[in-house]
C-alpha cells in the first residue's frame, strides 16, 4: 500500500450542495455563505452522490477565461461514517499515470519501462486506449483502459451505473486485442469504503455479458481502490471481484 498521496488537491473550499443540474452544473453554498455555481466534470447519473445538503469541497481557478471559476471536487456520503468520493472525472487518468510511472500497481509492476497516454490503435486509427505500457522488444505491450467508479451498494463498488455504449465498445476492443497483447480493464474506485467490486449488471446487462467475456478471453480486470480526502488521493490496492446478486 502506498503511504503517500499520489495526487495533492489545491486548497479546497468547503460548502453544502444545493442541487446538481444540467449534468455540468452544481449550485453550492460555501461555508462563507456565498452561493456559487461550480462545474461538474462528471456527466453521468452520479447515483448516490447528489443528496441535497451533503458536504462538498470545490477548487477555484484563477483563469479569467473560465466561465465557472469553481470545480466540484469531492462529496461526503454516508450518515454514520461518511467517506469522501471523488467527483472530478478529469483526475483518475492523471492519477493512474502517476501510479503506473511509479510502478505502484503490483499486478503490473516490472512488466514495462515506458508509459504512453492516449494511444491510437486499430486499422482506422480512430480508437484510443488510455495507456500503453511497453518494455523491451521481447515483452508484450500492455494496453490499459481506465473507468472511473463511484457507485457503491453495501460497500461493493459497481460499474457501470447506467447503460454505457462507449464502455461496451471499450470491452469489445480489449477482447479483440487479447489475441496479440495484454489488455487490462482498470476500474478507478474513487472512494475508500469498498473492498470488493462487481459489474453493475442491473444497470447494463450487455456490459455485464461483455465483462464476463473479457475475463474468459484473458482481459485482466484490476479494480483499484483509492482513498479520497480533502488533502489528496492515495492508492490502497486491489479490490476483490465478486458476483454481486
Amino acid at each position: 500500500m502506498s503511504q503517500s498521496l499520489l495526487y495533492n488537491y489545491p486548497s479546497l473550499e468547503s460548502g453544502i450542495l444545493i442541487k446538481r443540474y444540467k449534468r455540468f452544473l452544481a449550485d453550492i453554498e460555501l461555508d462563507t455563505g456565498e452561493l456559487i455555481t461550480a462545474h461538474c466534470a462528471n456527466t453521468g447519473p452520479m447515483l448516490g452522490l447528489c443528496a441535497v445538503g451533503s458536504k462538498v469541497m470545490v477548487s477555484k481557478s484563477d483563469n479569467p477565461k473560465r466561465k465557472l471559476a469553481y470545480t466540484w471536487e469531492i462529496i461526503a456520503v454516508g450518515e454514520n461514517n461518511p467517506v469522501w468520493v471523488g467527483i472530478n472525472t478529469a483526475l483518475p487518468n492523471k492519477i493512474i499515470k502517476i501510479a503506473l510511472q511509479q510502478q505502484l500497481i503490483a499486478e503490473l509492476a516490472q512488466q514495462y519501462t515506458q508509459v504512453k497516454s492516449e494511444v491510437k490503435f486499430g486499422h482506422d486509427g480512430k480508437s484510443r486506449i488510455d495507456f500503453v505500457l511497453t518494455g523491451d522488444k521481447s515483452s508484450m505491450p500492455i494496453y490499459v483502459e481506465v473507468k472511473n467508479t463511484t457507485l457503491a451498494k453495501n460497500r461493493v463498488a459497481l460499474f457501470p451505473d447506467t447503460e454505457t455504449i462507449r464502455g461496451q465498445k471499450h470491452l469489445q476492443e480489449l477482447i479483440a486485442l487479447a489475441k496479440d497483447i495484454k489488455p487490462v480493464m482498470l476500474y478507478f474506485i474513487n472512494r475508500e469504503d469498498c473492498e470488493t467490486f462487481s459489474v453493475g449488471k442491473q444497470y447494463d446487462a450487455t456490459y455485464a455479458d461483455l465483462f464476463n467475456q473479457a475475463i474468459n478471453n484473458g482481459v485482466k480486470i484490476l479494480p483499484c481502490r483509492f482513498q479520497v480526502t480533502p488533502e489528496g488521493v492515495k492508492y490502497l490496492g486491489i479490490a476483490k471481484i465478486i458476483d454481486d446478486e
